[in-house]
């Protein structure tokens, strides 16, 4: 292969995992395409719900206001009783946010609505998605990827350093590649649909027959939009009538109700559910994100969540080989990322489970704010902590004032693709400048000043130390004033320097 690349970074693909990637290589400056097979974006809500991690990183890519505008916080669920009467509960524990953890309810804002903010994003940052455009053959060898394109003009090949597949559980990508993908399809069939409807108000997730698994049926107003999104399981065999006078008979038959009343269906589909996860999520110089690499029933509102973490993971890894870190970097996003969609699979078919009986309770373990990567190759303590922030933790929040008297976040400090060093209580040349590191001081003579005590809480850190955050917000480093040598090889290893 020769070394004329077209683009450094090729991906399929442009849902939520893709458009996240896309925006994410765009910020660092690195060359890409991001094609879509679909002639126009999807329109549909499936993935409607936006957990706390991933607004913490909808925050760093400068999107968060936008989607929380465009969305809305979840109603209570009304679960009826066969007499008509009816219970309001809360469908996840109201939790105050805190310094730390300044996102802790889920949003609403329906998948095609968040696309929208992301496609809007990008285009921002100079790039747009290449609709009708589909990968259809690719080889590779030790220098890049060589990918047969199709779309209106006819068939191009392209070469790149590297390509991602983002496209679905269905991945072209993943199949050409022969990598397996175990798992099991889930007994369960269901509709999701966007409709028009009358008879029901929208201050309230309408459900009813809850526990009759033949029979359950469930009604959500969908934020920011004049749409229910209707979901019920179905019989695993034949047709489903998905048309407004099909739905309409559904929805009296399972409510006991004439009232209620489709008028239009937006998007619908009748699937399969399915828990699965790819052997591995890469090949050479090809990787899996999102759907691609593992599929989730959608309880409990992981699926979505997960993918948009997967590329987070990976755009910085892409983006730090690309500039010539060592290749190696690359290997750990497999490490870090397949036991996370392995543990959320467990979650969300349990969560199937209880929805089955009826007794669906969603706590902490849906936000993903404990996700971490201790085990990682990028996770170093000198000397090993028995407390407080520990190396692959997600980096907590904290407000500080600048020396200058105004107030700042740490996420504020974190924003953008670099890495960030924190010093408590240090001397600032106690290590050197580098390029795409960001060093504040924070402590009675730094530039930073922790008056709340709020970020020695979070971080329990003691003087001298020093604490380094991932370009993904988590902690690759804590070391003490006596170990800044470890720091500076561990920082030139991730091609810090």
């Amino acid at each position: 292969m020769t070394n004329q690349f077209t683009a450094d970074v090729l991906i399929c693909g442009a849902g939520a995992a893709g458009l996240t990637l896309a925006i994410d290589l765009a910020r660092r400056g690195v060359s890409f395409r991001l094609i879509e097979k679909m002639d126009r974006p999807f329109h549909g809500s499936r993935g409607k719900g936006i957990q706390p991690r991933t607004q913490e990183i909808f925050e760093d890519l400068g999107i968060l206001d936008r989607i929380v505008a465009a969305g809305g916080l979840y109603p209570p669920q009304r679960v009826y009783r066969d007499d008509g009467s009816f219970t309001d509960s809360e469908v996840a524990e109201h939790i105050a946010p805190t310094p730390a953890e300044p996102y802790h309810m889920a949003l609403m804002i329906p998948q095609f609505l968040t696309e929208a903010v992301m496609r809007e994003r990008l285009l921002e940052l100079g790039h747009r998605v290449e609709f009708g455009c589909e990968l259809v053959g690719l080889a590779q060898d030790q220098d890049g990827v060589t990918a047969r394109l199709s779309g209106a003009a006819g068939e191009e090949t392209i070469q790149v350093r590297y390509l991602v597949g983002a496209d679905g559980g269905r991945s072209f990508v993943r199949h050409v590649l022969d990598i397996g993908f175990p798992g099991k399809t889930l007994g369960v069939r269901a509709v999701v649909a966007d409709i028009v409807l009358t008879g029901l108000d929208r201050t309230a997730w309408h459900r009813f027959n809850d526990g009759a698994t033949d029979r359950q049926l469930a009604l959500c107003p969908l934020a920011g939009t004049e749409f229910f999104q209707l979901q019920a399981p179905v019989p695993r065999e034949g047709e489903v009538d998905l048309s407004a006078e099909g739905l309409s008979a559904m929805v009296t038959d399972r409510t006991g109700r004439d009232d209620i009343r489709v008028h239009a269906v937006h998007w619908a589909s009748a699937y399969q559910m399915n828990a699965r996860l790819a052997d591995r999520y890469s090949d050479g110089r090809v990787f899996l994100v999102g759907d691609a690499a593992h599929i989730h029933p959608p309880t409990g509102g992981q699926g979505l969540n997960t993918s948009v973490q997967d590329a987070y993971n990976l755009g910085w890894k892409l983006a730090s080989v690309i500039s010539g870190a060592s290749a190696t970097l690359l290997d750990t996003y497999e490490r870090e990322r397949r036991p996370v969609a392995a543990s959320m699979l467990g979650l969300a078919t349990g969560l199937l489970e209880a929805a089955k009986r009826g007794d669906i309770r969603r706590g902490r373990e849906v936000q993903q704010l404990d996700i971490g990567y201790p085990g990682s190759p990028l996770a170093l303590e000198k000397p090993e902590r028995v407390a407080g922030v520990l190396a692959g933790d997600r980096a907590p929040d904290a407000p500080l004032h600048g020396a200058g008297g105004q107030p700042t976040r740490l996420f504020e400090l974190f924003k953008g693709p670099h890495w960030t060093l924190l010093g408590y209580q240090v001397k600032r040349d106690a290590v050197p400048a580098r390029a795409g590191l960001h060093i504040h001081c924070i402590g009675p003579d730094g530039e930073l000043i922790d008056d709340s005590r709020h970020f020695h809480g979070a971080y329990a850190v003691s003087s001298g130390d020093w604490v380094l955050v991932r370009p993904d917000g988590y902690v690759g480093a804590v070391v003490s004033a006596q170990q800044t040598e470890a720091l500076m090889r561990f920082l030139a290893e991730q091609g810090v320097v």
